[in-house]
């Protein structure tokens, strides 16, 4: 049985690797892109995911337009990890398609609500799109069928200051709004997608495929793992894509329940999560924590299914909107 996910996202290289490996998965159907900024500007990010649907032919999967800014912080943007196109040194061509008219909070509540239960929702980028569907329609908490967050870091230091992980620093009061409300979460941090890598060997062994999937993910990774690099990891972590391992592979996740809340104080700590690992606070837990991860089986997973993805699609066509 298939699971039916959105992908609230901002591509972003691991984005874009996401959309990918979940077009590969047959126990994936993938309903719809909703972009957020984060990685890139909003602009930027609309049009790497229409992009990127048309590379893979799945022009029938819509993109609507989210949320330009943070819910209080300025914009923030990391060319230097993703490259200023947001996906590294490819050169896709403009897309021709164009997204819905309707802007990415409506479109989710709308697609939510018209289906209780039915959906899930994996936010790999900063949680605003969320947040804001949250505050403007009450009933769609109760009908998410889950959350599967690309966030923070429990136990591991942070990416982006010492302590707090991109995707929440960006937004935490929006992290803060959607951990508090209630909806069914699954949270993968960086204490295992960290061990999660994609090294340059990976890279050239999804080059024996000629394939425009396989030149794109050469030409993605390139500024992606030159950044990697320079921070001492041996090859890029898969941030992204590890939240799919939750529907193909659940098997290589350990997951723990914590309560985990999100520092919006505003100091040192801004944007750091934390788990009340031995429940000294006594609160009721909110959501499920990936605290390990079979990475080496999982990164060979994500390679095989780019494998048969490749082989699938050996030319680029410009599609027909």
């Amino acid at each position: 049985m298939t699971k039916r996910i959105i992908i609230d996202t901002d591509p972003g290289v691991d984005d874009a690797l996401t959309f990918l490996l979940a077009l590969a998965s047959p126990e994936i159907q993938l309903e719809a892109l909703t972009t957020t900024q984060g990685n890139v500007t909003l602009d930027k990010a609309t049009r790497n995911a229409l992009s990127i649907l048309e590379l893979c032919r799945s022009i029938h999967i819509p993109v609507a337009v989210g949320s330009m800014y943070p819910l209080v912080q300025p914009l923030r943007a990391s060319a230097y990890v993703h490259g200023e196109s947001g996906i590294g040194n490819s050169q896709l061509p403009a897309p021709q398609t164009r997204p819905v008219m309707a802007h990415a909070v409506d479109f989710l509540i709308e697609k939510i609500l018209a289906e209780p239960h039915e959906i899930s929702i994996f936010p790999i980028g900063p949680l605003t799109n969320i947040a804001i569907a949250i505050r403007k329609e009450p009933k769609f908490v109760k009908a998410v069928r889950e959350l599967v967050i690309m966030g923070g870091a429990i136990q591991e230091n942070g990416n982006t200051t010492p302590q707090a992980e991109f995707n929440i620093f960006v937004d935490p009061h929006a992290a803060h709004i959607v951990f508090h409300s209630g909806i069914p979460i699954t949270l993968i941090p960086l204490d295992v997608t960290h061990k999660c890598l994609l090294r340059q060997e990976h890279v050239e062994r999804l080059l024996k495929i000629p394939s425009p999937i396989s030149r794109f993910i050469r030409d993605a990774m390139e500024v992606y793992l030159q950044a990697s690099y320079e921070k001492g990891f041996q090859g890029s972590a898969l941030h992204d894509p590890l939240t799919l391992a939750t529907i193909i592979a659940p098997e290589l996740l350990t997951l723990k329940e914590y309560y985990v809340d999100v520092d919006i104080s505003g100091g040192v700590s801004m944007g750091k999560t934390f788990a009340d690992i031995f429940n000294v606070m006594k609160k009721p837990t909110n959501m499920k924590v990936a605290m390990n991860v079979r990475g080496d089986e999982f990164v060979e997973l994500f390679l095989q299914r780019m494998e048969t993805l490749s082989r699938s699609i050996t030319d680029y066509t410009v599609p027909h909107a």
